[in-house]
Protein backbone atom coordinates (compact mmCIF):
# COMPACT_ATOMS: atom_id res chain seq x y z
CA UNK A 1 0.00 0.00 0.00
CA UNK A 2 1.70 3.06 -1.05
CA UNK A 3 1.67 5.70 1.98
CA UNK A 4 -0.41 8.74 2.21
CA UNK A 5 -0.36 9.76 5.72
CA UNK A 6 2.18 10.65 7.88
CA UNK A 7 2.37 8.78 11.47
CA UNK A 8 1.13 11.30 13.14
CA UNK A 9 -2.01 11.39 11.03
CA UNK A 10 -2.26 7.90 11.31
CA UNK A 11 -2.64 8.25 15.07
CA UNK A 12 -4.34 11.63 15.51
CA UNK A 13 -7.36 9.63 13.02
CA UNK A 14 -7.49 6.83 15.09
CA UNK A 15 -8.49 8.78 18.00
CA UNK A 16 -10.95 10.45 15.81
CA UNK A 17 -12.36 7.24 15.38
CA UNK A 18 -12.90 6.68 19.26
CA UNK A 19 -14.45 9.73 19.68
CA UNK A 20 -11.98 11.72 20.63
CA UNK A 21 -12.44 15.11 19.75
CA UNK A 22 -10.17 17.42 22.51
CA UNK A 23 -6.55 16.96 23.23
CA UNK A 24 -4.90 19.29 26.32
CA UNK A 25 -1.18 20.02 26.96
CA UNK A 26 1.47 22.63 26.57
CA UNK A 27 3.35 22.41 23.21
CA UNK A 28 6.92 22.15 22.42
CA UNK A 29 8.66 21.82 19.24
CA UNK A 30 9.12 17.80 19.68
CA UNK A 31 4.80 17.88 19.31
CA UNK A 32 4.48 20.10 16.86
CA UNK A 33 3.20 17.98 14.14
CA UNK A 34 1.13 16.15 16.21
CA UNK A 35 -0.44 19.05 17.53
CA UNK A 36 -1.26 19.62 13.82
CA UNK A 37 -2.05 16.31 13.48
CA UNK A 38 -5.01 16.17 16.14
CA UNK A 39 -6.21 19.50 14.38
CA UNK A 40 -6.36 18.11 10.75
CA UNK A 41 -8.27 15.30 12.10
CA UNK A 42 -10.74 17.09 13.76
CA UNK A 43 -9.84 17.38 17.55
CA UNK A 44 -9.39 20.66 18.97
CA UNK A 45 -5.99 21.47 20.46
CA UNK A 46 -6.37 23.18 23.85
CA UNK A 47 -3.39 25.27 25.84
CA UNK A 48 -3.70 24.28 29.27
CA UNK A 49 -0.99 26.08 31.46
CA UNK A 50 0.61 22.61 32.88
CA UNK A 51 0.07 19.36 32.12
CA UNK A 52 -0.60 18.08 35.25
CA UNK A 53 -4.21 20.12 34.55
CA UNK A 54 -3.91 20.17 31.01
CA UNK A 55 -4.93 15.98 31.82
CA UNK A 56 -7.63 17.04 34.18
CA UNK A 57 -9.16 19.25 32.36
CA UNK A 58 -9.37 16.36 29.64
CA UNK A 59 -10.46 14.08 32.02
CA UNK A 60 -13.66 16.42 32.92
CA UNK A 61 -14.07 15.84 29.35
CA UNK A 62 -14.38 12.66 29.18
CA UNK A 63 -16.79 12.17 32.14
CA UNK A 64 -19.10 14.22 30.21
CA UNK A 65 -18.72 12.62 26.41
CA UNK A 66 -17.12 9.39 27.43
CA UNK A 67 -13.78 9.30 25.12
CA UNK A 68 -10.52 8.74 26.03
CA UNK A 69 -8.35 11.73 27.63
CA UNK A 70 -6.03 12.79 25.19
CA UNK A 71 -2.90 14.63 26.99
CA UNK A 72 0.34 16.22 24.96
CA UNK A 73 3.71 16.81 26.50
CA UNK A 74 6.79 17.64 24.83
CA UNK A 75 10.11 16.24 26.32
CA UNK A 76 11.76 16.13 29.18
CA UNK A 77 10.01 19.07 31.83
CA UNK A 78 6.89 18.68 29.76
CA UNK A 79 6.31 14.95 30.20
CA UNK A 80 7.59 15.17 33.79
CA UNK A 81 4.79 17.54 34.48
CA UNK A 82 2.02 15.36 33.62
CA UNK A 83 2.72 12.75 36.13
CA UNK A 84 0.71 13.23 38.85
CA UNK A 85 -2.30 13.11 36.36
CA UNK A 86 -0.94 10.33 34.73
CA UNK A 87 -0.77 8.22 37.96
CA UNK A 88 -4.48 9.27 38.68
CA UNK A 89 -5.59 8.48 35.44
CA UNK A 90 -4.30 4.63 36.57
CA UNK A 91 -5.54 4.47 40.34
CA UNK A 92 -8.62 6.52 39.29
CA UNK A 93 -9.63 4.04 36.21
CA UNK A 94 -9.50 6.74 33.62
CA UNK A 95 -8.63 6.11 29.92
CA UNK A 96 -6.02 8.07 29.06
CA UNK A 97 -3.66 8.52 25.94
CA UNK A 98 -0.36 9.96 26.93
CA UNK A 99 1.32 11.38 23.93
CA UNK A 100 4.67 13.01 24.72
CA UNK A 101 7.33 14.05 22.09
CA UNK A 102 10.75 12.94 22.16
CA UNK A 103 14.37 13.11 19.96
CA UNK A 104 15.08 10.56 17.78
CA UNK A 105 16.88 7.21 18.67
CA UNK A 106 19.92 7.74 17.08
CA UNK A 107 20.29 11.50 17.83
CA UNK A 108 19.64 10.21 22.08
CA UNK A 109 23.08 8.35 21.70
CA UNK A 110 24.99 12.03 21.38
CA UNK A 111 22.67 14.69 23.02
CA UNK A 112 21.54 14.97 26.13
CA UNK A 113 19.60 18.57 26.45
CA UNK A 114 16.21 17.28 28.12
CA UNK A 115 16.92 13.54 26.71
CA UNK A 116 15.59 11.16 29.60
CA UNK A 117 13.71 7.73 29.02
CA UNK A 118 10.16 8.70 29.48
CA UNK A 119 9.04 4.97 28.91
CA UNK A 120 11.12 4.38 32.25
CA UNK A 121 9.16 6.68 33.96
CA UNK A 122 5.99 5.84 32.50
CA UNK A 123 5.60 2.08 32.55
CA UNK A 124 5.06 1.90 36.42
CA UNK A 125 1.96 4.10 35.74
CA UNK A 126 0.30 3.10 32.90
CA UNK A 127 -1.25 0.20 31.41
CA UNK A 128 1.18 0.05 28.85
CA UNK A 129 3.62 2.23 26.75
CA UNK A 130 4.73 1.96 23.29
CA UNK A 131 7.59 3.83 21.19
CA UNK A 132 5.96 4.94 17.71
CA UNK A 133 6.76 3.90 14.78
CA UNK A 134 5.71 4.89 10.88
CA UNK A 135 5.32 1.66 9.31
CA UNK A 136 2.95 0.17 12.43
CA UNK A 137 0.91 3.49 13.67
CA UNK A 138 -2.72 2.12 13.09
CA UNK A 139 -1.38 -0.90 15.08
CA UNK A 140 0.34 0.71 17.73
CA UNK A 141 -2.57 3.32 17.99
CA UNK A 142 -5.11 0.64 18.03
CA UNK A 143 -3.52 -1.70 20.91
CA UNK A 144 -3.09 1.70 22.87
CA UNK A 145 -6.90 3.14 22.59
CA UNK A 146 -8.30 -0.71 23.14
CA UNK A 147 -5.92 -1.58 26.46
CA UNK A 148 -6.99 2.11 28.05
CA UNK A 149 -10.34 1.59 27.49
CA UNK A 150 -10.73 -2.37 28.30
CA UNK A 151 -11.44 -2.94 32.04
CA UNK A 152 -10.50 -1.31 33.89
CA UNK A 153 -9.79 1.72 32.25
CA UNK A 154 -6.61 3.59 32.43
CA UNK A 155 -3.61 5.70 30.80
CA UNK A 156 -1.67 4.64 27.78
CA UNK A 157 1.70 6.07 26.66
CA UNK A 158 2.90 6.72 23.67
CA UNK A 159 6.66 8.36 22.68
CA UNK A 160 6.26 10.17 19.67
CA UNK A 161 10.00 10.41 17.68
CA UNK A 162 10.46 13.87 16.09
CA UNK A 163 11.08 12.22 12.60
CA UNK A 164 8.42 9.31 13.08
CA UNK A 165 5.84 11.52 13.33
CA UNK A 166 6.40 13.42 10.02
CA UNK A 167 7.02 10.37 8.59
CA UNK A 168 5.29 8.81 5.97
CA UNK A 169 2.48 5.79 7.17
CA UNK A 170 0.44 3.41 5.74
CA UNK A 171 -3.58 3.72 6.41
CA UNK A 172 -5.74 0.96 7.52
CA UNK A 173 -8.78 0.26 8.99
CA UNK A 174 -8.98 -0.36 13.09
CA UNK A 175 -8.16 -4.10 14.06
CA UNK A 176 -9.62 -3.61 17.43
CA UNK A 177 -13.06 -5.67 17.96
CA UNK A 178 -14.87 -4.81 21.95
CA UNK A 179 -14.96 -8.26 23.50
CA UNK A 180 -18.19 -10.17 24.25
CA UNK A 181 -19.75 -9.81 27.64
CA UNK A 182 -19.03 -13.15 30.32
CA UNK A 183 -21.29 -14.71 32.38
CA UNK A 184 -20.44 -17.03 35.70
CA UNK A 185 -20.92 -20.69 34.87
CA UNK A 186 -24.16 -22.16 35.35
CA UNK A 187 -23.25 -23.95 38.95
CA UNK A 188 -21.52 -21.06 40.35
CA UNK A 189 -25.18 -18.71 39.47
CA UNK A 190 -27.18 -21.63 41.20
CA UNK A 191 -25.49 -21.32 44.31
CA UNK A 192 -25.67 -17.72 43.87
CA UNK A 193 -29.30 -17.88 43.69
CA UNK A 194 -29.54 -20.34 46.28
CA UNK A 195 -28.08 -17.63 48.87
CA UNK A 196 -30.01 -14.97 47.67
CA UNK A 197 -33.56 -16.85 48.09
CA UNK A 198 -31.96 -17.48 51.58
CA UNK A 199 -31.02 -14.21 52.32
CA UNK A 200 -32.58 -11.89 55.42
CA UNK A 201 -30.01 -9.37 55.27
CA UNK A 202 -28.27 -8.90 52.31
CA UNK A 203 -26.44 -5.49 51.49
CA UNK A 204 -24.73 -4.26 48.36
CA UNK A 205 -21.58 -2.29 47.91
CA UNK A 206 -21.59 -0.37 44.11
CA UNK A 207 -18.05 0.90 42.86
CA UNK A 208 -16.53 2.17 40.13
CA UNK A 209 -16.20 -1.01 37.88
CA UNK A 210 -20.38 -0.48 37.91
CA UNK A 211 -20.20 3.18 36.37
CA UNK A 212 -17.81 2.14 34.18
CA UNK A 213 -20.32 -0.69 32.79
CA UNK A 214 -23.12 2.04 33.01
CA UNK A 215 -25.21 -0.47 34.88
CA UNK A 216 -27.56 1.74 36.62
CA UNK A 217 -30.52 0.91 35.35
CA UNK A 218 -29.77 -3.09 35.68
CA UNK A 219 -28.54 -2.31 39.23
CA UNK A 220 -31.58 -0.23 40.00
CA UNK A 221 -33.98 -3.34 38.98
CA UNK A 222 -31.89 -5.99 40.45
CA UNK A 223 -31.92 -4.64 44.28
CA UNK A 224 -35.50 -3.58 44.07
CA UNK A 225 -36.71 -6.86 43.22
CA UNK A 226 -34.72 -8.20 46.14
CA UNK A 227 -34.92 -5.36 48.43
CA UNK A 228 -31.48 -5.14 49.00
CA UNK A 229 -29.82 -1.65 50.64
CA UNK A 230 -26.98 -0.39 49.61
CA UNK A 231 -23.95 2.26 49.70
CA UNK A 232 -21.59 3.58 47.38
CA UNK A 233 -18.56 4.63 46.93
CA UNK A 234 -17.72 8.25 46.30
CA UNK A 235 -17.20 7.44 42.55
CA UNK A 236 -20.19 5.53 42.39
CA UNK A 237 -22.58 8.12 43.36
CA UNK A 238 -25.69 8.54 41.59
CA UNK A 239 -25.47 5.29 39.73
CA UNK A 240 -28.89 5.02 41.16
CA UNK A 241 -30.01 8.72 42.33
CA UNK A 242 -29.35 9.37 45.89
CA UNK A 243 -32.92 9.83 46.93
CA UNK A 244 -34.02 6.43 46.42
CA UNK A 245 -35.40 4.62 49.43
CA UNK A 246 -32.84 2.21 48.97
CA UNK A 247 -29.22 3.70 49.30
CA UNK A 248 -27.28 4.53 52.75
CA UNK A 249 -25.23 7.02 50.81
CA UNK A 250 -21.84 7.12 50.18
CA UNK A 251 -18.52 5.55 51.80
CA UNK A 252 -14.79 5.54 51.80
CA UNK A 253 -12.92 8.15 53.76
CA UNK A 254 -15.53 9.26 56.29
CA UNK A 255 -14.76 7.86 59.91
CA UNK A 256 -17.90 9.45 60.91
CA UNK A 257 -20.08 7.47 58.33
CA UNK A 258 -18.20 4.18 58.97
CA UNK A 259 -18.79 4.36 62.72
CA UNK A 260 -22.99 3.46 61.08
CA UNK A 261 -21.91 1.53 57.93
CA UNK A 262 -19.43 -0.88 58.94
CA UNK A 263 -21.47 -2.16 62.01
CA UNK A 264 -24.17 -2.69 59.48
CA UNK A 265 -21.96 -4.42 56.57
CA UNK A 266 -21.14 -6.68 59.49
CA UNK A 267 -24.64 -7.57 60.44
CA UNK A 268 -25.57 -8.26 57.42
CA UNK A 269 -25.74 -11.84 56.14
CA UNK A 270 -25.04 -11.59 52.54
CA UNK A 271 -22.53 -8.77 50.94
CA UNK A 272 -22.65 -8.36 47.62
CA UNK A 273 -19.58 -6.20 46.12
CA UNK A 274 -21.42 -5.01 42.82
CA UNK A 275 -18.26 -3.71 40.55
CA UNK A 276 -16.94 -2.90 43.99
CA UNK A 277 -13.33 -1.39 42.79
CA UNK A 278 -11.88 -0.86 46.48
CA UNK A 279 -8.95 1.68 44.85
CA UNK A 280 -10.82 4.15 46.28
CA UNK A 281 -11.25 2.70 50.28
CA UNK A 282 -9.13 3.58 53.22
CA UNK A 283 -7.75 1.09 55.37
CA UNK A 284 -10.94 0.82 57.63
CA UNK A 285 -12.55 -1.22 54.95
CA UNK A 286 -9.96 -3.92 54.83
CA UNK A 287 -11.72 -7.08 55.83
CA UNK A 288 -14.92 -5.27 56.86
CA UNK A 289 -16.78 -8.42 56.10
CA UNK A 290 -15.99 -12.16 57.27
CA UNK A 291 -16.63 -15.07 54.37
CA UNK A 292 -16.47 -17.64 57.19
CA UNK A 293 -19.18 -16.09 59.06
CA UNK A 294 -21.12 -14.40 56.13
CA UNK A 295 -21.74 -15.00 52.60
CA UNK A 296 -20.25 -12.93 49.98
CA UNK A 297 -20.60 -12.54 46.27
CA UNK A 298 -18.11 -10.59 44.67
CA UNK A 299 -18.73 -9.52 40.59
CA UNK A 300 -15.86 -7.77 38.85
CA UNK A 301 -13.97 -7.54 35.79
CA UNK A 302 -10.64 -8.54 37.17
CA UNK A 303 -9.25 -11.45 39.49
CA UNK A 304 -9.11 -10.18 43.25
CA UNK A 305 -4.91 -9.68 43.86
CA UNK A 306 -5.78 -6.35 46.08
CA UNK A 307 -6.77 -8.43 48.97
CA UNK A 308 -9.08 -5.96 50.45
CA UNK A 309 -11.81 -7.98 51.02
CA UNK A 310 -12.58 -12.10 50.52
CA UNK A 311 -15.27 -13.68 48.79
CA UNK A 312 -17.44 -16.92 49.43
CA UNK A 313 -18.20 -16.70 45.34
CA UNK A 314 -15.78 -14.31 43.43
CA UNK A 315 -17.23 -13.96 39.84
CA UNK A 316 -14.69 -12.68 37.40
CA UNK A 317 -17.73 -11.27 35.03
CA UNK A 318 -19.44 -8.66 32.96
CA UNK A 319 -21.54 -6.97 35.76
CA UNK A 320 -24.79 -6.10 33.81
CA UNK A 321 -25.52 -9.88 32.51
CA UNK A 322 -24.30 -11.10 35.64
CA UNK A 323 -27.44 -9.25 37.45
CA UNK A 324 -29.62 -9.86 34.98
CA UNK A 325 -28.95 -13.94 35.25
CA UNK A 326 -29.31 -13.70 38.88
CA UNK A 327 -32.30 -11.56 38.69
CA UNK A 328 -34.13 -15.10 37.24
CA UNK A 329 -34.42 -16.45 41.20
CA UNK A 330 -37.14 -16.10 43.48
CA UNK A 331 -36.84 -12.80 45.61
CA UNK A 332 -36.98 -13.37 49.56
CA UNK A 333 -40.67 -12.45 51.16
CA UNK A 334 -38.98 -9.70 53.13
CA UNK A 335 -35.44 -7.96 53.82
CA UNK A 336 -33.96 -6.60 56.83
CA UNK A 337 -36.94 -6.98 58.99
CA UNK A 338 -35.37 -5.77 62.14
CA UNK A 339 -34.84 -2.35 60.40
CA UNK A 340 -31.75 -1.90 61.27
CA UNK A 341 -30.77 -0.41 57.54
CA UNK A 342 -33.46 2.41 58.36
CA UNK A 343 -32.14 3.27 61.80
CA UNK A 344 -29.13 3.62 59.56
CA UNK A 345 -29.96 5.89 57.28
CA UNK A 346 -31.18 8.27 60.07
CA UNK A 347 -28.25 8.12 61.55
CA UNK A 348 -26.46 9.14 58.99
CA UNK A 349 -28.74 11.53 58.33
CA UNK A 350 -28.54 13.71 61.32
CA UNK A 351 -24.64 12.98 61.77
CA UNK A 352 -24.78 15.08 58.41
CA UNK A 353 -27.30 17.60 58.71
CA UNK A 354 -27.89 20.09 56.28
CA UNK A 355 -28.95 23.00 58.56
CA UNK A 356 -25.30 24.97 59.89
CA UNK A 357 -25.63 28.49 60.12
CA UNK A 358 -21.81 28.69 58.44
CA UNK A 359 -18.76 26.72 58.23
CA UNK A 360 -17.69 24.23 55.82
CA UNK A 361 -21.01 22.16 56.14
CA UNK A 362 -23.49 24.98 55.71
CA UNK A 363 -21.71 26.50 52.28
CA UNK A 364 -21.94 22.74 50.97
CA UNK A 365 -25.52 22.83 52.43
CA UNK A 366 -25.94 26.08 50.95
CA UNK A 367 -24.63 25.31 47.34
CA UNK A 368 -26.85 22.60 47.53
CA UNK A 369 -29.97 24.34 48.20
CA UNK A 370 -29.88 27.45 45.57
CA UNK A 371 -28.05 25.16 42.80
CA UNK A 372 -30.16 24.21 40.34
CA UNK A 373 -30.92 19.93 41.28
CA UNK A 374 -28.83 19.31 37.73
CA UNK A 375 -25.66 20.98 38.98
CA UNK A 376 -22.19 19.21 38.16
CA UNK A 377 -19.40 19.10 40.63
CA UNK A 378 -16.09 18.48 41.33
CA UNK A 379 -14.27 18.29 44.28
CA UNK A 380 -10.69 18.55 44.94
CA UNK A 381 -8.89 16.17 47.94
CA UNK A 382 -9.05 17.81 51.44
CA UNK A 383 -11.09 17.62 54.46
CA UNK A 384 -13.81 19.75 52.23
CA UNK A 385 -14.16 16.58 50.14
CA UNK A 386 -15.07 13.99 53.08
CA UNK A 387 -17.91 16.55 54.46
CA UNK A 388 -19.31 17.21 50.39
CA UNK A 389 -18.60 13.63 49.54
CA UNK A 390 -21.45 12.82 52.24
CA UNK A 391 -23.65 15.48 51.74
CA UNK A 392 -23.64 16.60 47.98
CA UNK A 393 -26.63 14.59 47.30
CA UNK A 394 -26.28 12.93 43.37
CA UNK A 395 -28.72 11.70 41.28
CA UNK A 396 -27.18 11.29 38.23
CA UNK A 397 -23.88 9.41 37.62
CA UNK A 398 -20.74 11.66 37.51
CA UNK A 399 -22.53 14.05 39.06
CA UNK A 400 -19.79 14.65 41.48
CA UNK A 401 -15.98 13.98 40.31
CA UNK A 402 -12.79 14.02 42.58
CA UNK A 403 -9.61 11.88 42.59
CA UNK A 404 -10.74 9.37 44.75
CA UNK A 405 -8.14 6.43 44.08
CA UNK A 406 -4.85 8.64 43.98
CA UNK A 407 -6.63 11.38 46.30
CA UNK A 408 -4.29 14.39 44.29
CA UNK A 409 -4.90 17.84 45.02
CA UNK A 410 -4.79 20.49 42.51
CA UNK A 411 -8.06 18.84 40.38
CA UNK A 412 -10.85 20.38 41.15
CA UNK A 413 -10.38 23.21 39.08
CA UNK A 414 -9.20 21.65 36.02
CA UNK A 415 -12.09 19.29 35.97
CA UNK A 416 -14.32 21.49 36.18
CA UNK A 417 -12.77 23.70 33.15
CA UNK A 418 -13.46 20.34 31.47
CA UNK A 419 -16.90 19.87 32.47
CA UNK A 420 -18.45 23.05 31.56
CA UNK A 421 -16.46 22.90 28.55
CA UNK A 422 -18.50 20.00 27.22
CA UNK A 423 -21.52 20.64 28.25
CA UNK A 424 -21.89 24.43 28.37
CA UNK A 425 -25.62 24.14 29.09
CA UNK A 426 -25.24 22.74 32.48
CA UNK A 427 -24.57 24.36 35.23
CA UNK A 428 -20.44 22.94 36.71
CA UNK A 429 -19.43 23.87 40.15
CA UNK A 430 -15.90 23.33 41.79
CA UNK A 431 -15.20 23.04 45.68
CA UNK A 432 -11.09 23.51 46.30
CA UNK A 433 -9.64 23.79 49.71
CA UNK A 434 -7.57 27.05 49.89
CA UNK A 435 -4.34 25.37 48.99
CA UNK A 436 -5.71 23.13 46.48
CA UNK A 437 -7.20 26.15 44.81
CA UNK A 438 -3.23 27.82 44.86
CA UNK A 439 -1.70 24.99 43.28
CA UNK A 440 -3.89 25.60 39.93
CA UNK A 441 -4.90 28.99 40.14
CA UNK A 442 -3.34 29.63 36.72
CA UNK A 443 -6.04 27.63 35.12
CA UNK A 444 -8.30 30.36 35.86
CA UNK A 445 -6.72 32.18 32.52
CA UNK A 446 -7.65 28.98 30.97
CA UNK A 447 -11.24 29.23 31.80
CA UNK A 448 -11.13 32.72 30.68
CA UNK A 449 -9.28 31.88 27.47
CA UNK A 450 -12.01 29.05 26.34
CA UNK A 451 -14.80 31.07 27.32
CA UNK A 452 -16.50 29.00 29.82
CA UNK A 453 -18.47 30.05 33.31
CA UNK A 454 -18.04 27.39 36.11
CA UNK A 455 -18.50 28.39 39.82
CA UNK A 456 -15.21 28.01 41.47
CA UNK A 457 -15.78 27.76 45.18
CA UNK A 458 -13.08 28.09 48.04
CA UNK A 459 -13.42 26.89 51.33
CA UNK A 460 -10.60 29.68 53.06
CA UNK A 461 -9.44 28.65 56.64
CA UNK A 462 -5.83 29.51 55.24
CA UNK A 463 -4.65 25.64 56.49
CA UNK A 464 -4.26 22.26 55.24
CA UNK A 465 -7.29 21.75 57.24
CA UNK A 466 -7.18 17.52 57.30
CA UNK A 467 -3.70 17.60 57.49
CA UNK A 468 -3.79 19.97 60.83
CA UNK A 469 -6.98 17.90 61.70
CA UNK A 470 -4.45 14.68 61.84
CA UNK A 471 -1.84 16.65 63.74
CA UNK A 472 -3.96 17.32 66.25
CA UNK A 473 -5.16 14.09 67.53
CA UNK A 474 -2.03 12.58 67.21
CA UNK A 475 -1.07 15.64 69.54
CA UNK A 476 1.78 16.39 67.27
CA UNK A 477 3.29 20.17 67.41
CA UNK A 478 1.47 22.29 64.98
CA UNK A 479 3.97 22.55 61.92
CA UNK A 480 3.79 23.04 58.07
CA UNK A 481 -0.04 22.94 57.96
CA UNK A 482 -1.16 27.05 58.36
CA UNK A 483 -0.77 29.90 55.90
CA UNK A 484 -1.70 33.35 55.04
CA UNK A 485 -5.45 34.24 54.22
CA UNK A 486 -5.20 35.49 50.19
CA UNK A 487 -7.84 37.18 48.45
CA UNK A 488 -9.31 34.60 46.34
CA UNK A 489 -11.95 36.74 44.73
CA UNK A 490 -8.98 39.41 43.24
CA UNK A 491 -7.63 36.22 42.03
CA UNK A 492 -10.98 35.91 39.62
CA UNK A 493 -11.29 39.07 38.82
CA UNK A 494 -7.62 39.75 37.77
CA UNK A 495 -7.79 36.67 35.08
CA UNK A 496 -10.78 38.19 33.81
CA UNK A 497 -13.90 36.47 35.59
CA UNK A 498 -15.99 37.48 38.65
CA UNK A 499 -15.18 37.34 42.44
CA UNK A 500 -16.66 37.26 45.79
CA UNK A 501 -15.57 36.91 49.41
CA UNK A 502 -18.46 35.46 51.75
CA UNK A 503 -18.93 34.96 54.95
CA UNK A 504 -22.45 33.61 55.57
CA UNK A 505 -25.16 31.74 54.24
CA UNK A 506 -27.06 34.80 52.50
CA UNK A 507 -23.56 36.73 50.96
CA UNK A 508 -23.22 32.77 49.74
CA UNK A 509 -26.68 32.61 48.29
CA UNK A 510 -26.36 35.87 46.55
CA UNK A 511 -22.87 35.15 45.11
CA UNK A 512 -24.01 31.88 43.71
CA UNK A 513 -27.41 33.65 42.04
CA UNK A 514 -25.32 36.14 40.37
CA UNK A 515 -22.65 33.31 39.25
CA UNK A 516 -25.17 31.51 37.53
CA UNK A 517 -26.43 34.45 35.58
CA UNK A 518 -22.90 35.37 34.61
CA UNK A 519 -21.15 34.90 31.74
CA UNK A 520 -18.14 34.29 32.75
CA UNK A 521 -16.38 32.37 35.76
CA UNK A 522 -17.02 33.20 39.23
CA UNK A 523 -14.29 32.84 42.15
CA UNK A 524 -16.22 32.53 45.49
CA UNK A 525 -14.28 32.56 48.19
CA UNK A 526 -16.09 31.40 51.75
CA UNK A 527 -14.18 32.34 54.83
CA UNK A 528 -14.50 30.21 57.28
CA UNK A 529 -12.60 29.42 60.64
CA UNK A 530 -10.11 26.95 60.91
CA UNK A 531 -11.14 23.69 62.80
CA UNK A 532 -14.34 23.81 61.33
CA UNK A 533 -13.88 20.31 60.44
CA UNK A 534 -13.47 18.91 64.21
CA UNK A 535 -16.25 15.50 64.38
CA UNK A 536 -17.81 16.23 61.19
CA UNK A 537 -15.76 14.12 59.07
Amino acid sequence: MTPKHRAADVLAQRLYQAGCRHAFGMPGGEVLTLVDALTRAGIAFHLAKHENCAGFIGEGVHHADGAPVVLVATLGPGALNGVNVVANALQDRVPMLVLTGCVDADEAHCYTHQVLDHQAVMRPITKASFRLDANAAGLIADKAIAIATAPRNGPVHIDVPISVADAPAPSASPRSAPASATVPDSAALARAHDWLAASDRPLAVIGLDALQENAGDTLRSFLEKFQIPFVTTYKAKGIIPEDHPLCLGAAGLSPLADKFLLPLLRAADLVLCLGYDPIEMRPGWRDVWDPDRQRVIDIAPETNTHYMHQAGLNFVATLKPTLTALSTGAAPPTTWTCGQHLEVKAALAEAFPHNDAWGPAGVIAECRATLPSDTLATADSGAHRILLSQMWQCTEPRGLIQSSGLCTMGCAVPMAIGRKLAQPDRPVVSFSGDAGFLMVAGELATAAELGVAPIFVVFADASLALIELKQRQRQLKNAGVDFGRHDFAAMGRAFGGNGATVRDRLQLREALQEALNADTFTVISAEIDAGGYDGRI
